[in-house]
């Protein structure tokens, strides 16, 4: 009889009918309470009617007496994953597939529950074993792309590139036309340093998507990076078209057009992003770019700072609590300094800071490099990694490794040489794994306040490398780090550097007999008000050249028809083409006065110049990118070359060029001072700095 009912409740069950299945179940059970197939089809009943407490009791009384029968502890893992009991859940599948490896519904369930407990990577893993087994199973595709989605932006977000790539390759197998996984490996591509598969990532996506504003964005990025300047200002324009609040591609736009030195509109474009700064903390606002915008205040580029360091790092440093990077007190031994960088290659950093390093005091230090640029094998290179106690290649660690590996030297002091620029890393500092953060060199200016949840900010860093005449007490207030100032210029040199043969003015295509004027900054830093100065002093000087450096085209051509506005003449302004370091240094002989840019002045360029002895005429402003030449003059014993407005900054190019002499004698004086100056004794300079080290770890320990 009990038998018989089971079988016609089977027979109601499978044909829909639950409420009379579970009459006869119930029936069933009530005489013979032992029959685990019983217990277990009635449990399947509340299962599939939504009564998931009352299915978890039926099958958990199912499994009492057959604990080994994988349906039941399939359909168990089901009716728990409904109740909301994701572990137990996970654990009745896992022992179902102990039993019988091969089935692979139950893998398929344990999944889809690992999916919904957010454990995407052992969810991936079951999906790919059901798909080797039904590769057409479109449901699986689906749900293992989208984990790989997933994947791929946490790996993003965490740094780890090389993963994030893979994932979305991965999930581009199963579904080839989707926009945003071309798009997002596209993201993880060009941080690899990979833009031409980069570029062809984004313009597929675009094909797919063309109204997407972000990719074109993004485009314009790598196309900016492969110095295709005219289409990626092309790629910005569509984006603001297709949505005009989009504001990293209004920063964009603007830092290429001037880096191409096309003016028009700027004015208005940059009042326009300094009120997003000031107004809008989510806008992308690249604090890089900012700093180079004429007319930004050093209160804005703070702002602007902190708003970049909340929106990049805020997720990266919440999974950085995770690894409780401890800092144990380490009295009465080395301090242990490593320096973190890009540019460990034939690069201006290295001619500022190859010297020092030689000369650190390796019986009170323990100096580290931390390198995450590509290896050129020069000879700067292999210089760098002879002159660190350990030089460390971490480009292919993510920065929740890099930083890991930081912390297992036990370093005291991280020093950022990159800071918010093109190939910045930050995100390896703002986990904290050295005792205290400094940011020094690459980013003239403030990295800006972490923000966080009813708690006083924190500086990103804690010390920025400076000095007196860079950042006066007066501005500290603009300055998120505590300023550690050097005692002459924060800027360090190597006397070492290499200088090539000296080429003939014939070869520089100079006149023989003009007075030249040179400027070999990076064109973005040519402001209109400046170039008319420039144009202004050709025009008081009929034998006079202007020389500057050929960064691109498209800046060439609108400096010249810039320069003929102005009434001069094309043949008096000479481009210098780009060649290596050493022949660069060796060409400055043939130059007279090198005229600066304002508000973004000369740096390592107004080190080079005055290290080959030619005087550089500046104009400083409040931000600190705009006080480095003034800096670096006053070291050089040179105040008389430092002018604070551009009437000044004219009058004083206009009585050099009438007065000679003058400039003859502060050539003499550089080329006799050049070993002794504040400026190049990196002997002195080093000493300085680990003073500062010292104060530092004295300041930490209290």
């Amino acid at each position: 009889m009990a038998q018989s009912q089971y079988l016609t409740a089977v027979q109601y069950h499978r044909a829909g009918q639950f409420a009379e299945a579970e009459a006869l179940y119930q029936q069933v059970l009530a005489t013979q309470p032992k029959l685990a197939d019983a217990h277990h089809m009635l449990g399947l009943v509340y299962y599939q009617t939504n009564r998931n407490t009352l299915a978890v009791t039926q099958l958990e009384q199912a499994l009492a007496i057959n604990p080994k029968e994988v349906d039941y502890l399939n359909h168990y893992g089901l009716a728990l994953r409904a109740s909301g009991n994701m572990d137990a859940s996970i654990k009745s599948f896992q022992q179902a597939i102990l039993l019988q490896p091969k089935d692979l519904d139950v893998q398929l369930n344990l999944g889809n529950t690992l999916l919904a407990a957010n454990r995407f990577e052992e969810a991936a893993g079951y999906y790919r074993r059901v798909l080797r087994v039904r590769p057409k199973a479109d449901d699986v595709r689906e749900a293992l792309c989208h984990c790989l989605s997933i994947l791929g932006n946490q790996a993003h977000l965490l740094g780890n590139f090389t993963q994030a790539e893979a994932c979305f390759q991965e999930a581009l197998l199963f579904s080839p036309q989707d926009a945003a996984l071309l798009y997002n490996l596209g993201n993880a591509q060009r941080e690899l340093g990979k833009p031409n598969e980069a570029v062809k990532q984004y313009q597929k996506a675009i094909q797919l998507a063309p109204s997407d504003a972000d990719t074109h964005n993004n485009l314009g990025n790598v196309q900016r990076e492969l110095g295709q300047l005219d289409l990626a200002v092309a790629s910005y324009q569509t984006a603001l078209t297709l949505n005009p609040e989009l504001h990293h591609a209004k920063v964009h736009l603007v830092h290429q057009k001037q880096h191409m030195c096309d003016w028009q509109g700027l004015g208005e474009d940059i009042q326009q992003i300094r009120q997003w700064v000031m107004h809008e903390p989510s806008a992308q606002i690249s604090p890089f770019a900012f700093l180079a915008m004429p007319t930004t205040t050093a209160a804005e580029q703070k702002v602007c700072a902190t708003n970049w360091a909340n929106n990049r790092y805020r997720q990266l440093i919440q999974h950085g609590k995770q690894l409780h990077f401890a800092q144990p007190a380490t009295p009465n031994k080395k301090i242990k300094v490593a320096y973190l960088s890009a540019d460990f290659r034939l690069h201006p950093l290295a001619f500022l800071i190859s010297e020092l390093i030689e000369l650190h005091d390796k019986n009170q230090f323990e100096i580290h490099a931390f390198s995450y640029g590509t290896n050129d094998k020069t000879n700067a290179r292999i210089r760098l990694e002879k002159a660190f106690h350990l030089f460390h290649d971490i480009r292919s660690l993510s920065e929740i490794d890099a930083a890991k590996k930081i912390h297992s030297h036990g370093i005291d002091i991280l020093v950022d040489l990159t800071g918010f620029t093109q190939t910045s890393r930050s995100g390896i500092a703002a986990l904290r794994p050295a005792k205290i953060n400094v940011n020094w060199l690459g980013f003239p200016g403030t990295m800006g306040d972490l923000h966080h949840n009813n708690e006083p900010s924190t500086p990103l860093f804690d010390y920025l490398l400076t000095d007196s005449f860079i950042t006066p007490p007066t501005s500290a207030q603009h300055y998120a780090e505590k300023l550690a100032l050097l005692p002459h210029s924060y800027q360090p040199n190597d006397r070492k550097r290499p200088v090539g043969k000296t080429p003939t003015r014939e070869a520089c295509k100079l006149p023989e007999d003009a007075f030249v004027f040179c400027s070999f900054n990076q064109s973005f830093k040519i402001t209109p008000d400046v170039f008319s100065v420039w144009m202004r002093l050709l025009a008081a000087e009929p034998k006079s050249v202007l020389w500057l450096l050929d960064c691109n085209p498209w800046a060439k051509q609108n400096l010249l028809r810039e320069a003929k506005v102005r009434g001069v003449e094309a043949e008096r302004i000479i481009f210098a083409p780009r060649v290596t370091i050493a022949d660069h240094l060796a060409r400055h002989v043939h130059a007279d006065l090198f005229l600066d840019t304002q508000p973004y002045n000369a740096h390592t360029t107004c080190s080079d110049a005055l290290w080959m002895g030619v005087p550089v005429l500046t104009c400083v402003g409040d931000t600190f990118a705009s006080r480095v030449a003034g800096s670096l003059l006053q070291a050089a014993g040179l105040a008389q070359l430092i002018s604070y407005s551009l009437d000044e900054y004219e009058s004083i190019a206009m009585s050099l060029i009438q007065n000679k002499n003058n400039l003859t004698s502060i050539k003499e004086k550089l080329r006799a001072e050049n070993m002794t100056s504040p400026l190049f004794d990196t002997a002195k300079f080093a000493q300085s700095l680990e003073e500062s080290y010292r104060a530092m770890m004295t300041h930490h320990s209290i």
